[in-house]
């Protein structure tokens, strides 16, 4: 079993190589903004505290999202591995997902950072918005989430870098050799 963190600020393309990597290893995807997104659209009770905390472009608090990750682990007992995009997101979060993972005899192998610089990332998700007509797209909302990106999530890095877990990837580039870059690493274990 392998399990990996796919880290990288809004726009990065974490969500495009998230489906190549679950098609080539068979990974069970948990992506805490499908799940956020899953649960604000079929209007369940997490679902309208996460709405109210999203639209205000502020981060879930760490015990529901937690839970929620729970529950998609509790789900997969069989899987091949687990592939965590869009969490943790901060040092809390990540101490939580190690207790929880070391837990359930497994752990956190690798940290993959999509490394895109700012200008890039406005850019994809402008033409995201326009494709894909995300809502959390919208400016006002995105300045936070990139704002939010840098100040904070960021400095999740270290913790994986002091661990010796943390991989570094250029973001920037032709899909499938940013794809073949995160595959020479999993391969190594």
């Amino acid at each position: 079993m392998i399990n990996l963190v796919l880290f990288g600020p809004p726009g990065a393309g974490k969500g495009t190589q998230s489906e190549k990597l679950i098609k080539k290893y068979g990974f069970v995807h948990i992506s805490t903004g499908d799940l956020f997104r899953w649960h604000t659209k079929n209007d369940t009770p997490l679902g309208k505290k996460v709405k109210e905390i999203m639209n205000s472009g502020a981060l879930v608090p760490d015990e529901i999202t937690i839970s929620m990750l729970k529950e998609e682990l509790d789900k997969n007992p069989d899987a091949n591995g687990f592939l965590f995009d869009g969490f943790p997101r901060t040092v809390g979060q990540a101490e939580a997902l190690d207790k929880f993972m070391a837990e359930n005899n497994t752990a956190i192998h690798f940290v993959i950072a999509l490394d895109v610089n700012e200008k890039e990332l406005r850019e994809r998700i402008a033409k995201r918005r326009t494709v894909e007509n995300r809502a959390d797209d919208e400016e006002e909302k995105l300045n936070k989430r990139v704002t939010e990106y840098f100040s904070k999530t960021i400095h999740v890095l270290p913790f994986y870098e002091k661990a010796g877990r943390l991989n570094t990837v250029n973001g920037v580039g032709n899909i499938d050799d940013i794809f073949n870059e995160i595959c020479a690493i999993l391969d190594k274990k």
